[in-house]
């Protein structure tokens, strides 16, 4: 059996991050997996990427140009919507003619559009399409926020400048959708419970196969590791307790900066003894503002590529702290669990599926910074400290490995298939 995974970036992102170690898990069970990108970030053999990659670069401006217009000509939350008006004709190439199932994942700005997936639908091939996020059953938008038109028929939408008009873009796009949909057989996969249900309740999913598989994790690769020597190799101080805080950009709202500084603020405020022996690691674009938000000790390690490095991180820290606002299933949370790091989070998403509330980590009320205190004063409780890490690395190695996923992505195949791997 060969499968062909198609998504928009190599690395970039967490979606390519996780239709990456899909590939790999697979491969390493025996599934024939080539990952198609708009673009190679690496010489990997298993990628491969269109002739014309140019063209990539124009749809891509085409694709923004679109949502300016239809936002006022307004900048704002430009690359929170997608449209997928202009792509690529991926139907002709030679890794989608020898595929057996085209598995999409997160195919926006300018990779495929709708009229690409209609002709991959045409094709006759099986199709599965892992959701990231919410954009394939809303009518633009990534995630819907408090906006649940999705659930009837998109239009007036909030994210739009002015709150868009009824035969907005998101309406239109709403519709183009329906129409795809409509007697096309595509078996959507989540990767959480939370996102499952969502895309159940979208008119446009009405009564499609929705099923619920998580992302796999290498846990060769993220495993605990020696917590003295990881600092030292990133000159971070073995004498204090150390709060690891990671995203992309660090201060998106929608990653919980507010509710961030308002937690460590409360644990400084009523636990000054603490706050005295305690450092927050700031890993992403722009962690350097942390230094003048927090008033306890900051090091800001700015963006983190490396995966080796990343791995260090987890292990030199003590709680991860993930105060998203709207989240799928965080491939953070799975990589610094894996690592024996327990996690505090808010009660969003697919978070509850991952943390197991006081057992591997602390699931707090969603939006209570008080409460997000607590959990980061829970986790390093030592009579809690010793075994949250273990607990950690057994829920991920039980439900997250890539034994565990990939099995469960080879009996999808095969049933779609109607055949057993070769």
């Amino acid at each position: 059996m060969r499968v062909l995974i198609v998504n928009t970036s190599e690395h970039t992102g967490g979606a390519a991050i996780a239709a990456a170690r899909l590939r790999e898990a697979l491969g390493n069970n025996g599934i024939k997996a080539t990952m198609l990108v708009s673009r190679k970030e690496s010489e990997a053999i298993t990628v491969a990427e269109p002739r014309d990659t140019g063209r990539m670069k124009y749809n891509f401006l085409r694709e923004r140009f679109t949502i300016w217009k239809a936002n006022g000509f307004r900048k704002h939350r430009l690359f929170e919507v997608d449209a997928a008006n202009f792509g690529i004709d991926i139907t002709g190439m030679k890794d989608f003619e020898e595929a057996d199932i085209i598995h999409l994942h997160w195919i926006n700005q300018g990779f495929l559009s709708l009229k690409g997936i209609a002709k991959i639908l045409r094709s006759g091939k099986p199709v599965v399409w892992t959701l990231h996020d919410m954009w394939a059953f809303t009518g633009i938008c990534h995630y819907n926020g408090d906006c649940d038109r999705y659930k009837d028929c998109c239009g007036k939408c909030p994210v739009l400048y002015g709150g868009g008009f009824s035969r907005d873009l998101s309406r239109r796009v709403f519709m183009r959708k329906r129409k795809l949909y409509s007697n096309a057989n595509i078996t959507f996969v989540a990767c959480s419970d939370w996102l499952a249900k969502c895309a159940s309740s979208s008119a446009l999913l009405e009564g499609k196969r929705v099923l619920s598989i998580p992302n796999p994790i290498n846990t060769r690769l993220y495993r605990p590791l020696n917590m003295a020597k990881a600092r030292e190799s990133l000159a971070l101080p073995l004498g204090r307790k150390l709060l690891l805080f990671a995203a992309y950009r660090v201060t998106n709202k929608i990653k919980g900066i507010d509710y961030l500084c308002e937690s460590i603020r409360i644990l400084a405020d009523e636990h000054p003894d603490l706050a005295s022996n305690i450092a927050v690691v700031a890993v992403g674009k722009e962690s350097d503002a942390l230094k003048e938000l927090l008033p306890v000790k900051v090091y800001s390690l700015g963006y983190v590529a490396n995966e080796k490095k990343m791995i260090d991180i987890y292990n030199a820290c003590n709680v991860f702290m993930i105060p998203t606002m709207q989240d799928n299933l965080p491939n953070t949370i799975m990589e610094s669990m894996a690592c024996g790091v327990p996690c505090v989070a808010f009660n969003v998403g697919g978070i509850p599926q991952m943390i197991d509330h006081k057992t591997n980590g602390y699931v707090a009320e969603y939006k209570n910074a008080k409460d997000f205190t607590e959990g980061i004063m829970w986790c390093l409780a030592p009579e809690n400290a010793d075994s949250l890490g273990e607990k950690a690395r057994n829920k991920v190695n039980s439900t997250f490995s890539e034994t565990a996923v990939a099995r469960r992505y080879s009996d999808l195949y095969n049933s779609l298939s109607g055949s057993k791997n070769d």
